[in-house]
């Protein structure tokens, strides 16, 4: 094969692995019309997709890599950082730096009442907790109106760090009303709260009003997720309801949107059960 024509890559030297899948590369343009930089990413995609290649694998050099296509470097840095971007590729530098396939996000679906270890769960990965502090606060006014108590009554702050892979992927801060759940900060914070709830109080969180915005890193956050300040995150505010209507938490959840995929499912009919804030079975 002809160094240059698309599928073929140069001389492989100092160790670098030979990219058999190279060989499946398409002729571009594409011929549906994409923009070349689209098809290349596509194509990265259906790769990734088919497990041709895995998280862990190096790409070829930039200068090979675009060489082996056919296409110039600025239109493979074009597909590469649309992947990036999408948290499917990670580029390194320094020596042993390069472009790799990164792990593929973590699916979090918002449409049941399935905690972060349940998340986990369903994607096989063993959850962590690492909590940075549980306190009795006066509540604000936020967290006042939302668990219907009143301002300045004490509600329960817990604050976690949650892991997979020992990986930092979000921060949970949760308030708690202190009437239904005395001592909940004596008992054990590291597994599922929800679990927690049910298990020692008989109450189940069965139904949510959330709410998605996206914002950046602030310090004492970066610090926490191992992100640069400024980075993007994803900030979910929840209060929680069970079946009689008490609210039982109000949550402010920051997620890496580069390690976690929220998603969440919609139908006509769906309805949040009305809040009465009173009904709540003595623990």
């Amino acid at each position: 094969m002809v160094a240059g024509a698309p599928g073929s890559i140069g001389p492989v030297t100092g160790g670098e692995p030979r990219h058999g899948w190279l060989a499946t590369a398409p002729r571009f343009p594409a011929p549906d019309g994409a923009p070349v930089h689209a098809a290349i990413a596509r194509w990265l995609t259906e790769l990734i997709g088919r497990g041709d290649l895995v998280p862990g694998d190096r790409l070829p050099r930039e200068d090979q890599f675009a060489a082996s296509l056919g296409v110039s470097r600025m239109t493979l840095r074009q597909a590469l950082g649309t992947l990036e971007r999408k948290g499917t590729l990670e580029r390194t530098s320094g020596r042993s730096g390069g472009t790799f396939v990164r792990e593929p996000r973590i699916e979090c679906d918002l449409t049941g009442m399935a905690g972060f270890t349940e998340q986990m769960r369903r994607a096989h990965l063993r959850a962590g907790a690492r909590v940075v502090s549980a306190v009795t606060v006066p509540a604000n006014a936020t967290v006042a109106t939302a668990l219907s108590v009143q301002r300045g009554e004490p509600a329960y702050e817990i604050v976690r760090v949650r892991t997979a892979r020992r990986e930092p992927l979000a921060i949970e801060r949760s308030y708690f009303p202190v009437g239904p759940f005395p001592d909940l900060l004596q008992l054990g914070l590291s597994g599922s709260l929800y679990a927690l709830l049910a298990r020692h109080y008989g109450q189940r969180p069965t139904s949510a009003e959330e709410s998605l915005e996206p914002v950046i890193a602030r310090q004492d956050e970066a610090d926490l997720l191992k992100v640069d300040v400024g980075s993007p995150l994803m900030l979910i505010t929840r209060t929680a309801f069970t079946n009689a209507g008490l609210a039982v938490e109000f949550a402010r959840d920051l997620f890496r949107p580069d390690r976690i995929k929220v998603s969440l499912q919609t139908g006509i009919g769906r309805t949040v059960p009305s809040r009465t804030p009173d009904a709540y079975d003595p623990p």
